[in-house]
């Protein structure tokens, strides 16, 4: 049925694949999300980016990383020098884009409905488009690519306002386009002009369908009438689950949105970031597929979870891992199900981001050494023992198995937290967790009366602590550098005060933070290492400042005692984020994002540092923030 207020346009549209589609600044876009899979939603109302029906599957919209090949989801107005806002409904990931023009005003929603059955492959996106002031046209565009744009596919028009898309290449691969107003097919795309009365909307909505579930579908009135406060409703029913009332609540709890978005709803792991194939650096070769979960940057997001009282997300992370360490050895990472096997490609047939080749899919760091992980994954579970659930005897034989891994290999060389490809190096991270691994271990034993081998791990403990204390300390440089024998430092040392591997006001720490302030720093931006006097990553291009190393650096200070300090780089920080208060994983010489987007690390990064601001400004009489 046609809404009231809805006007048919003549359908005259020009080719779609003649259609030049600029580039956007990788942080012009919010994030929309189920659990399952999210998409990226500019500021001018494309849908550029989104795997689907899951977060590692193939894209169905890439135009983020080819603008002509790549496939959108567009709602635009037919305004005159239009601009644009974005926001969030508070508490939620429903996401408000709205368009200010002297012809008239419009917004559009977009939200995606959380499903309640965890294992369901079910996925929608609802887009509400709605006149604001003034009649207002729209031109929608709906043009998958399915498959990284490889596969062809065919449309089929079901009825007047019902359009069914099918791989050619893939029989399981379908998308449901349905709307209240009448759909037409232009060169297998979907489309429509509408135009609105003022104070009237419509709706359109894609849906993953699965071979053999076509019957269970829903109509438009479902998504119209029940879904949008549902899904409001149901978002801030879990944001009140955290018990953190301090400071920076508004954009802790964003960050903490953010992070929920990219955990999966059916496995509990957590991804690094939604996207492939952002660059580093405008045009240079360093582009990566975030689309899987790293054991460390999951457990950080578990620690920051746990934090904030969000305890059921790490109660289904450490089952996960519980299910995946039973029989074999930890990975560095995983696909979102546990699979082990994550082969790097490169999609030739893309243009990159402005340019920015090769565009890669899978990630070969699945392959390599990095012992560090123990340490997160063993610090994470310590936590969540201590202040949430105790673990069972079960669980603690799977850690048994995890520390007897890092007593036989803490001594060997790996490629380290920054994932080197070019040599393998003792690392001065990767030994400050094994550190770890073996200290928090240890207190879970002792906390529980676990038996454990006490002289043994004891004395590895030691001999590890020693180890970096005296082998990883150069005396001329008063550091401690990135790795045994070298001359730089890196900004993974941040982490030593904040594992309490040593104390804040250690005279050598302080002396590592002057070095990592006259060396790393600009302003408060800082870079993880610089690679451009020394070809540490064997790379070649250059890179950003890393936003979770400025936020380790504002955690840093604050322990430190550098209050004012702290909190001055802290707001300095939040303003380099995005409107929307999303981060990507870089930031380059103009402040403009870099890198996948958003980045879970940099946002689990942001509550730690603003968790730690507000308990120390807790303890300062008469200071009010």
């Amino acid at each position: 049925m046609l809404i009231q207020g809805y006007v048919k346009v003549p359908n005259n549209y020009p080719r779609m694949e003649h259609e030049k589609r600029p580039y956007q600044p990788i942080e012009n876009y919010g994030i929309i999300g189920n659990m399952k899979t999210v998409a990226l939603v500019s500021l001018n109302g494309s849908i550029d980016f989104m795997s689907f029906p899951r977060f590692d599957s193939p894209t169905i919209f890439a135009s983020m990383v080819d603008e002509n090949k790549g496939g959108y989801f567009s709602v635009e107005p037919q305004l005159q020098d239009y601009t644009t806002k974005q926001l969030y409904i508070p508490g939620t990931a429903v996401l408000l884009t709205r368009f200010f023009s002297e012809d008239g005003i419009a917004e559009l929603t977009d939200y995606m409905p959380l499903n309640r059955d965890p294992k369901s492959s079910a996925s929608a996106i609802v887009r509400r488009i709605k006149a604001i002031r003034g009649n207002i046209s729209f031109r929608i565009k709906c043009v998958p690519r399915f498959d990284y744009a490889m596969a062809t596919h065919k449309v089929e028009a079901k009825s007047s306002n019902e359009l069914i898309f099918n791989s050619i290449n893939d029989g399981d691969a379908k998308l449901r386009l349905i709307a209240d107003f009448d759909l037409c097919i232009d060169e297998q795309n979907g489309c429509a002009d509408i135009t609105l009365n003022e104070s009237t909307d419509a709706w359109i909505i894609l849906e993953s369908i699965q071979t053999g579930d076509e019957d269970d579908l829903r109509d438009i009135a479902h998504y119209t009438e029940n879904t949008y406060r549902e899904t409001i409703n149901e978002w801030r029913m879990w944001l009140n689950k955290a018990h953190y009332k301090g400071r920076y609540s508004e954009v802790i709890y964003r960050s903490a949105i953010t992070l929920k978005l990219l955990t999966s709803a059916e496995f509990g792991s957590v991804i690094a970031a939604p996207t492939f194939g952002l660059p580093e650096t405008v045009g240079g070769n360093r582009n990566w597929d975030y689309r899987f979960t790293w054991i460390r940057d999951a457990a950080f997001t578990m620690y920051a979870f746990l934090r904030l009282g969000m305890n059921e997300e790490a109660t289904k992370f450490l089952d996960w891992i519980y299910e995946l360490c039973k029989d074999n050895n930890l990975q560095l990472l995983y696909g979102i199900d546990g699979n082990r096997s994550l082969t790097e490609k490169e999609l030739d047939h893309l243009d990159g981001y402005k340019g920015s080749k090769p565009v890669r899919i899978g990630n070969e760091a699945a392959n390599q050494t990095q012992l560090d992980i123990y340490g997160e994954l063993i610090d994470t579970i310590y936590i969540y023992n201590k202040s949430y659930k105790p673990i069972t005897f079960e669980f603690w034989s799977i850690i048994n198995k995890q520390v007897e891994h890092v007593i036989e290999r803490w001594r060997e060389p790996d490629h380290g937290i920054w994932e080197i490809r070019n040599i393998k190096r003792e690392f001065l991270h990767t030994r400050l967790m094994c550190w770890v691994a073996m200290d928090r271990a240890i207190k879970i034993a002792e906390h529980r009366s676990f038996p454990y081998p006490e002289a043994q791990w004891k004395s590895v403990r030691d001999e590890i602590y020693n180890d970096i204390y005296h082998n990883f300390w150069n005396n001329d440089l008063q550091v401690w550098v990135q790795y045994k024998g070298a001359s730089n430092v890196d900004a993974s040392a941040l982490l030593m005060p904040l594992t309490h591997f040593v104390a804040p006001l250690e005279p050598r720490w302080l002396s590592t933070m002057k070095v990592i302030d006259r060396d790393l720093r600009l302003d408060v931006l800082i870079y993880r290492y610089r690679n451009h006097l020394e070809k540490i990553d064997g790379l070649d291009g250059e890179e950003g400042t890393f936003n979770m190393c400025s936020f380790w650096f504002i955690e840093a200070l604050a322990k430190s005692g550098e209050i004012d300090r702290a909190v001055e780089n802290f707001e300095k920080m939040m303003g380099y984020a995005n409107h929307l208060g999303l981060f990507s994983e870089e930031l380059g010489k103009r402040g403009e994002h870099l890198g996948n987007f958003p980045q879970a690390f940099t946002h689990l990064a942001l509550i730690s540092a603003a968790v730690e601001l507000d308990k120390k400004l807790s303890r300062i009489k008469g200071f009010n923030l």
